[in-house]
């Protein structure tokens, strides 16, 4: 069985390395993950005025994370923190009373021309995150920081560092028996 893991992108670049990434994934681990990648580009912004009445696109990104096994999220670093597009986004989570992320396993991934590889933003999703309105359940040190990614992409956007492949099919292993020690202990639902 694979595990159907919406991915959002964090960035709106039509290329961007941390979509890149995701889409390496997804075709390196089909056989385990159904990646399907979920773009934060047109959410619009959120204000408190509309929060129980969502906008379409707002509402359609909510429907898109909520129907998944999984969450991955792909968080490039702007000026030592999470895009303005992504914070946005994870606020429209947060809100309506539907607990979208409550309890569902995920991971994160970043990719970064700099030597840090999102590092910075990576801790500030995460502490956004820890929200109890939000509350995803975080595969926990596996942290995937691409640096010099730019360095270890083909002209097809497949990684082609064998170190950093490694470590990801590393961390894939691990997400898949994190994902599946949580499901084996939750109650059977009636």
């Amino acid at each position: 069985m694979t595990i159907k893991v919406k991915a959002v992108i964090g960035s709106t670049s039509s290329n961007s390395f941390n979509n890149k990434v995701v889409d390496f994934m997804k075709k390196r681990y089909a056989n385990k993950l159904d990646i399907i990648p979920v773009f934060i580009n047109d959410v619009e912004n959120f204000s408190q005025d509309i929060e129980e009445n969502p906008p379409v696109n707002a509402q359609k990104f909510k429907d898109e994370v909520k129907d998944s096994d999984a969450v991955l999220f792909a968080v490039p670093e702007f000026n030592f923190s999470i895009p303005g597009r992504l914070k946005n986004a994870i606020d429209w989570l947060s809100r309506g009373g539907d607990l979208t992320l409550k309890d569902k396993p995920g991971f994160i991934v970043g990719a970064s021309p700099g030597v840090l590889g999102s590092v910075r933003a990576q801790q500030h999703l995460r502490e956004i995150l820890s929200n109890p309105a939000l509350s995803p359940i975080l595969l926990p040190n596996n942290e995937v920081y691409i640096g010099a990614v730019h360095e270890k992409l083909n002209e097809s956007g497949e990684i082609t560092d064998k170190g950093t492949i490694e470590f990801l099919d590393t961390v894939v292993d691990n997400f898949v028996d994190f994902y599946n020690n949580i499901k084996s202990t939750e109650p059977v639902k009636a």
